[in-house]
């Protein structure tokens, strides 16, 4: 009895040192890779997240660590100095940041739309474009920002020096709210316009790609331009479609695996924003509209923001 006993429990020990052996395997097996998110986690990163927590990155063998930085001016910076294998970026910047020089190439979108706005309070006397003649507005980014709002004041008779820009920061819908500014250039509508809503100040948005501003993609995933061929990007791609595809389908359960991550997600400003950026997201994330990129770098070789205007190919690979 004695001597069964023994055999069984050496059967069972080798099988579970068997089991911890493949299992092991299996997890080492799994490729590590970086992603620097663009900000801190909001529901513009919800296929990321959905990947991760509902394990699409570890059916398709990668161990994927999301990072929010301290400076979000970085990340596409990293990524380009090797320091990280993946950043989320925007086109506009990635634009800019190739024609400095910086090695970086797209690979995928996240958000296939604008985000981007020109906010006023809804009740108050700016109800077009024309009026902010002479008004104050407030922006958070020089640069890109400038030539939106300039396009934009454009199309309505306007040029920037009609009205009077105030670096507000990033104190967006806070500076429209107490009267610092008329309005404010470089709100996102899916949380700029939720803020002010919550607290019962309603903006209303003017659309640059309604006002002279050719469409882009908002949010987009960028790697260094040398390592496309490396496998792990396609693999991570595929990942976020799938995630995207889960979204979809399953919205209520996606919702609450988002706000399983951290409870702080959940209040009325990200339920808002996540119903307001579901429809945004691009379907098919690997796929490549070239004109669109093309029609977009012509736009910001005429506001002066870059000096050469590249084939596609050079700053956008459609991945083997």
């Amino acid at each position: 009895m004695f001597k069964y006993n023994t055999l069984k429990l050496t059967s069972l020990l080798f099988g579970l040192m068997l089991s911890l052996t493949v299992v092991n395997s299996v997890a080492s097996a799994k490729e590590k890779i970086t992603v620097l998110l663009d900000w801190f986690i909001n529901p513009d990163h919800a296929p990321l997240i959905i990947a991760k927590e509902r394990g699409f990155f570890d059916k398709a063998g990668l161990d994927v660590e999301l990072i929010a930085p301290s400076d979000p001016s970085m990340p596409p910076k990293l990524v380009a100095a090797g320091k990280a294998d993946l950043a989320v970026s925007y086109q506009p910047q990635l634009h800019i940041q190739v024609d400095q020089g910086l090695p970086l190439t797209r690979i995928a979108t996240l958000v296939s739309t604008p985000l981007n706005s020109l906010v006023v309070l809804k009740d108050g006397p700016i109800s077009s474009i024309k009026d902010l003649k002479g008004k104050k507005i407030g922006f958070s980014v020089g640069g890109f920002e400038d030539a939106l709002l300039s396009a934009m004041l454009s199309k309505h008779g306007l040029q920037l020096s009609d009205v009077t820009l105030i670096n507000v920061n990033f104190s967006l819908s806070p500076s429209i709210v107490s009267g610092k500014v008329d309005a404010v250039i470089g709100a996102f509508r899916n949380f700029e316009l939720n803020q002010m809503d919550i607290i019962n100040k309603p903006g209303l948005a003017f659309y640059p790609e309604e006002n002279g501003v050719p469409a882009y993609d908002e949010l987009i995933i960028v790697a260094h331009k040398d390592k496309t061929q490396d496998k792990r990007l396609r693999q991570f791609v595929n990942a976020i479609e799938n995630a995207m595809q889960y979204l979809v389908n399953h919205p209520k359960e996606s919702w609450l695996t988002f706000i399983k991550t951290d409870k702080k997600l959940n209040d009325e400003l990200n339920k808002r924003a996540w119903r307001d950026t579901m429809t945004r997201f691009a379907l098919r994330p690997a796929a490549l509209d070239k004109y669109r990129y093309q029609r977009f770098a012509k736009f910001l070789k005429k506001q002066g923001l870059i000096k050469n205007i590249r084939p596609v190919s050079e700053y956008s690979t459609e991945l083997p």
